[in-house]
C-alpha cells in the first residue's frame, strides 16, 4: 500500500493512503461540506490553488463522466477524503475518481481522521499545505508549506481564464428521464461573459433562460465589451483574492449603467470593489451545500451553494448607492447586493448550483427581466 502525506503550515501531519497521481501538490488547505457533487469540485476553476477536504466519509463511489465536468480538467491541487473508493458503481460513470484526478496530475490521500483535520482548521483558520505521495520527510513538507504564497494577494483568475474568446449555446441537460429540466427558453438576448474561472453549469443556465452567450477572457476592455453590442454582461465566479485584479474592476466600473450586469461569488466581489467597498479573507470561507441565506427583499430563506474564501464588507458599501439584498444566516457575512441607480445585481453564493439545491435558479431569469427592461 502506497502512503501520502499531508503537512499543513502549523507543523499539523497527517498520513493516509495514495491514491490518485503519484505527485507532489501545495496549495491552500480548505475543507468542502457537500454531500454529493466531488466531480463538480474537482473541476470548478474556483478550487485553484486549494488542496480540498471533502467531509462526506466516502468519495469516488459513483466515478466521474464528461457530462458532469465544470471545465477542462480538475482544478483542485489535491484532496483529502476518509475513504476513497476503487469502484465506481453508477451506469453515468465513464471512468474511476482516482484514475480521473491521476491523469491531471492531481494527488489524493485517503483513510485520515477528516473530522479532526475540519476542526483543526475551523479553529485556527485554513492554511498553507503540502499532499505529497513521493516525499516521506514529514518535515521538509512542512518547510515546503511555510514557503508557498498565501492566498491572500493572489490573482489567480488571470491563470485560470481562457486565452481566448469563444461562443457556448448548450443548454441544461438531463441526467435522467426523470429530471424535469424542460426546454430551453427562445434565445432572445446576447450575453457576454467574463470568465475569471467561469463553471459551465453556468453558461448552460444562461442558455436555458433564453441568451446567446460569448465567454471573453479576464483582461477584457469595457471598450471590447461594448463593441460586442451584447444585452447584459455577465461577471463570473474565480480563485484567488479579488483586491489584485485592479484592470478587471476597471474594466467593470466602466460597464455600470450601460448594460445590466450579473454577477457571481468572484464577480460579486469585483463589483463590491467596482462601487467602492472593499473586502477581506474569511478565517475558513463557505464551501459547501447547505448554507442558508435570507433574500431581504421578501425574507424568504434559500439553501445554497458556496465556494469562496473572501467576502464584501457591508460596512463599506454606500447604502445610498447600493441595496442589500441577500445575507448569509450563519454568520450574517453579505450575500448579495444590486444597485440602486443602475442594473446591476450579484450574489456571493452559486445559484447555479453544480453540486447543489435549486432554490436559486430565479436569479437567471431576473437576469433575462432586467435585460428586456433595457431594451
Amino acid at each position: 500500500m502506497n502512503s501520502a502525506i499531508l503537512a499543513l503550515e502549523d507543523g499539523t501531519v497527517f498520513t493516509g493512503r495514495s491514491f490518485g497521481a503519484s505527485a507532489e501538490r501545495s496549495g491552500e488547505v480548505v475543507f468542502n461540506t457537500a454531500l454529493t457533487g466531488y466531480q463538480e469540485v474537482f473541476t470548478d476553476p474556483s478550487y485553484s490553488g486549494q488542496i480540498v477536504i471533502l467531509t462526506n466519509p466516502q468519495i469516488g463511489n459513483y466515478g466521474t463522466n464528461g457530462a458532469d465536468d465544470e471545465s477542462s480538467k480538475p482544478y483542485i491541487e489535491g484532496l483529502v477524503v476518509r475513504e476513497f473508493s476503487e469502484t465506481a458503481s453508477n451506469w453515468r460513470s465513464d471512468a474511476q475518481a482516482g484514475e480521473f484526478l491521476a491523469r491531471s496530475g492531481v494527488p489524493v490521500v485517503s483513510g485520515l481522521d477528516t473530522r479532526a483535520l475540519v476542526r483543526h482548521l475551523r479553529t485556527r483558520g485554513v492554511m498553507r499545505g503540502v499532499l505529497s505521495a513521493i516525499e516521506r520527510d514529514a518535515a521538509k513538507l512542512v518547510a515546503k508549506a511555510r514557503s508557498i504564497p498565501s492566498m491572500a494577494g493572489l490573482d489567480l483568475a488571470s491563470r485560470v481564464s481562457t486565452p481566448e474568446r469563444y461562443e457556448w449555446s448548450a443548454a441544461v441537460e438531463a441526467c435522467s428521464p426523470s429530471e424535469p429540466v424542460g426546454r430551453a427558453a427562445e434565445t432572445k438576448y446576447h450575453v457576454v461573459a467574463y470568465d475569471y474561472g467561469i463553471k459551465r453549469n453556468i453558461l448552460r443556465r444562461l442558455v436555458q433562460v433564453g441568451c446567446r452567450v460569448t465567454v471573453v477572457p479576464s483582461l477584457t476592455s469595457a471598450e471590447e465589451v461594448l463593441a460586442l453590442k451584447p444585452d447584459g454582461v455577465f461577471l463570473s465566479n474565480g480563485p484567488g483574492d479579488p483586491e489584485p485584479l485592479e484592470t478587471q474592476v476597471a474594466n467593470i466600473r466602466k460597464l455600470i449603467g450601460k448594460k445590466p450586469i450579473f454577477g457571481i461569488c468572484l464577480g460579486h466581489q469585483l463589483l463590491g470593489l467596482a462601487v467602492g467597498g472593499k473586502t477581506y479573507k474569511l478565517k475558513f470561507g463557505h464551501r459547501g451545500a447547505n448554507h442558508p441565506v435570507r433574500n431581504e427583499r421578501n425574507k424568504r430563506v434559500e439553501i445554497t451553494s458556496h465556494n469562496h474564501g473572501f467576502a464584501v464588507d457591508p460596512d463599506s458599501l454606500n447604502l445610498n448607492e447600493v441595496e442589500i439584498t441577500h445575507v448569509n444566516l450563519n454568520d450574517q457575512t453579505l450575500e448579495g447586493f444590486r444597485h440602486r441607480s443602475h442594473p446591476v445585481f450579484c450574489v456571493q453564493y452559486h445559484p447555479e448550483a453544480a453540486p447543489g439545491p435549486h432554490d436559486s435558479h430565479y436569479l437567471f431569469d431576473e437576469f433575462v427581466q432586467l435585460m428586456s427592461s433595457e431594451r
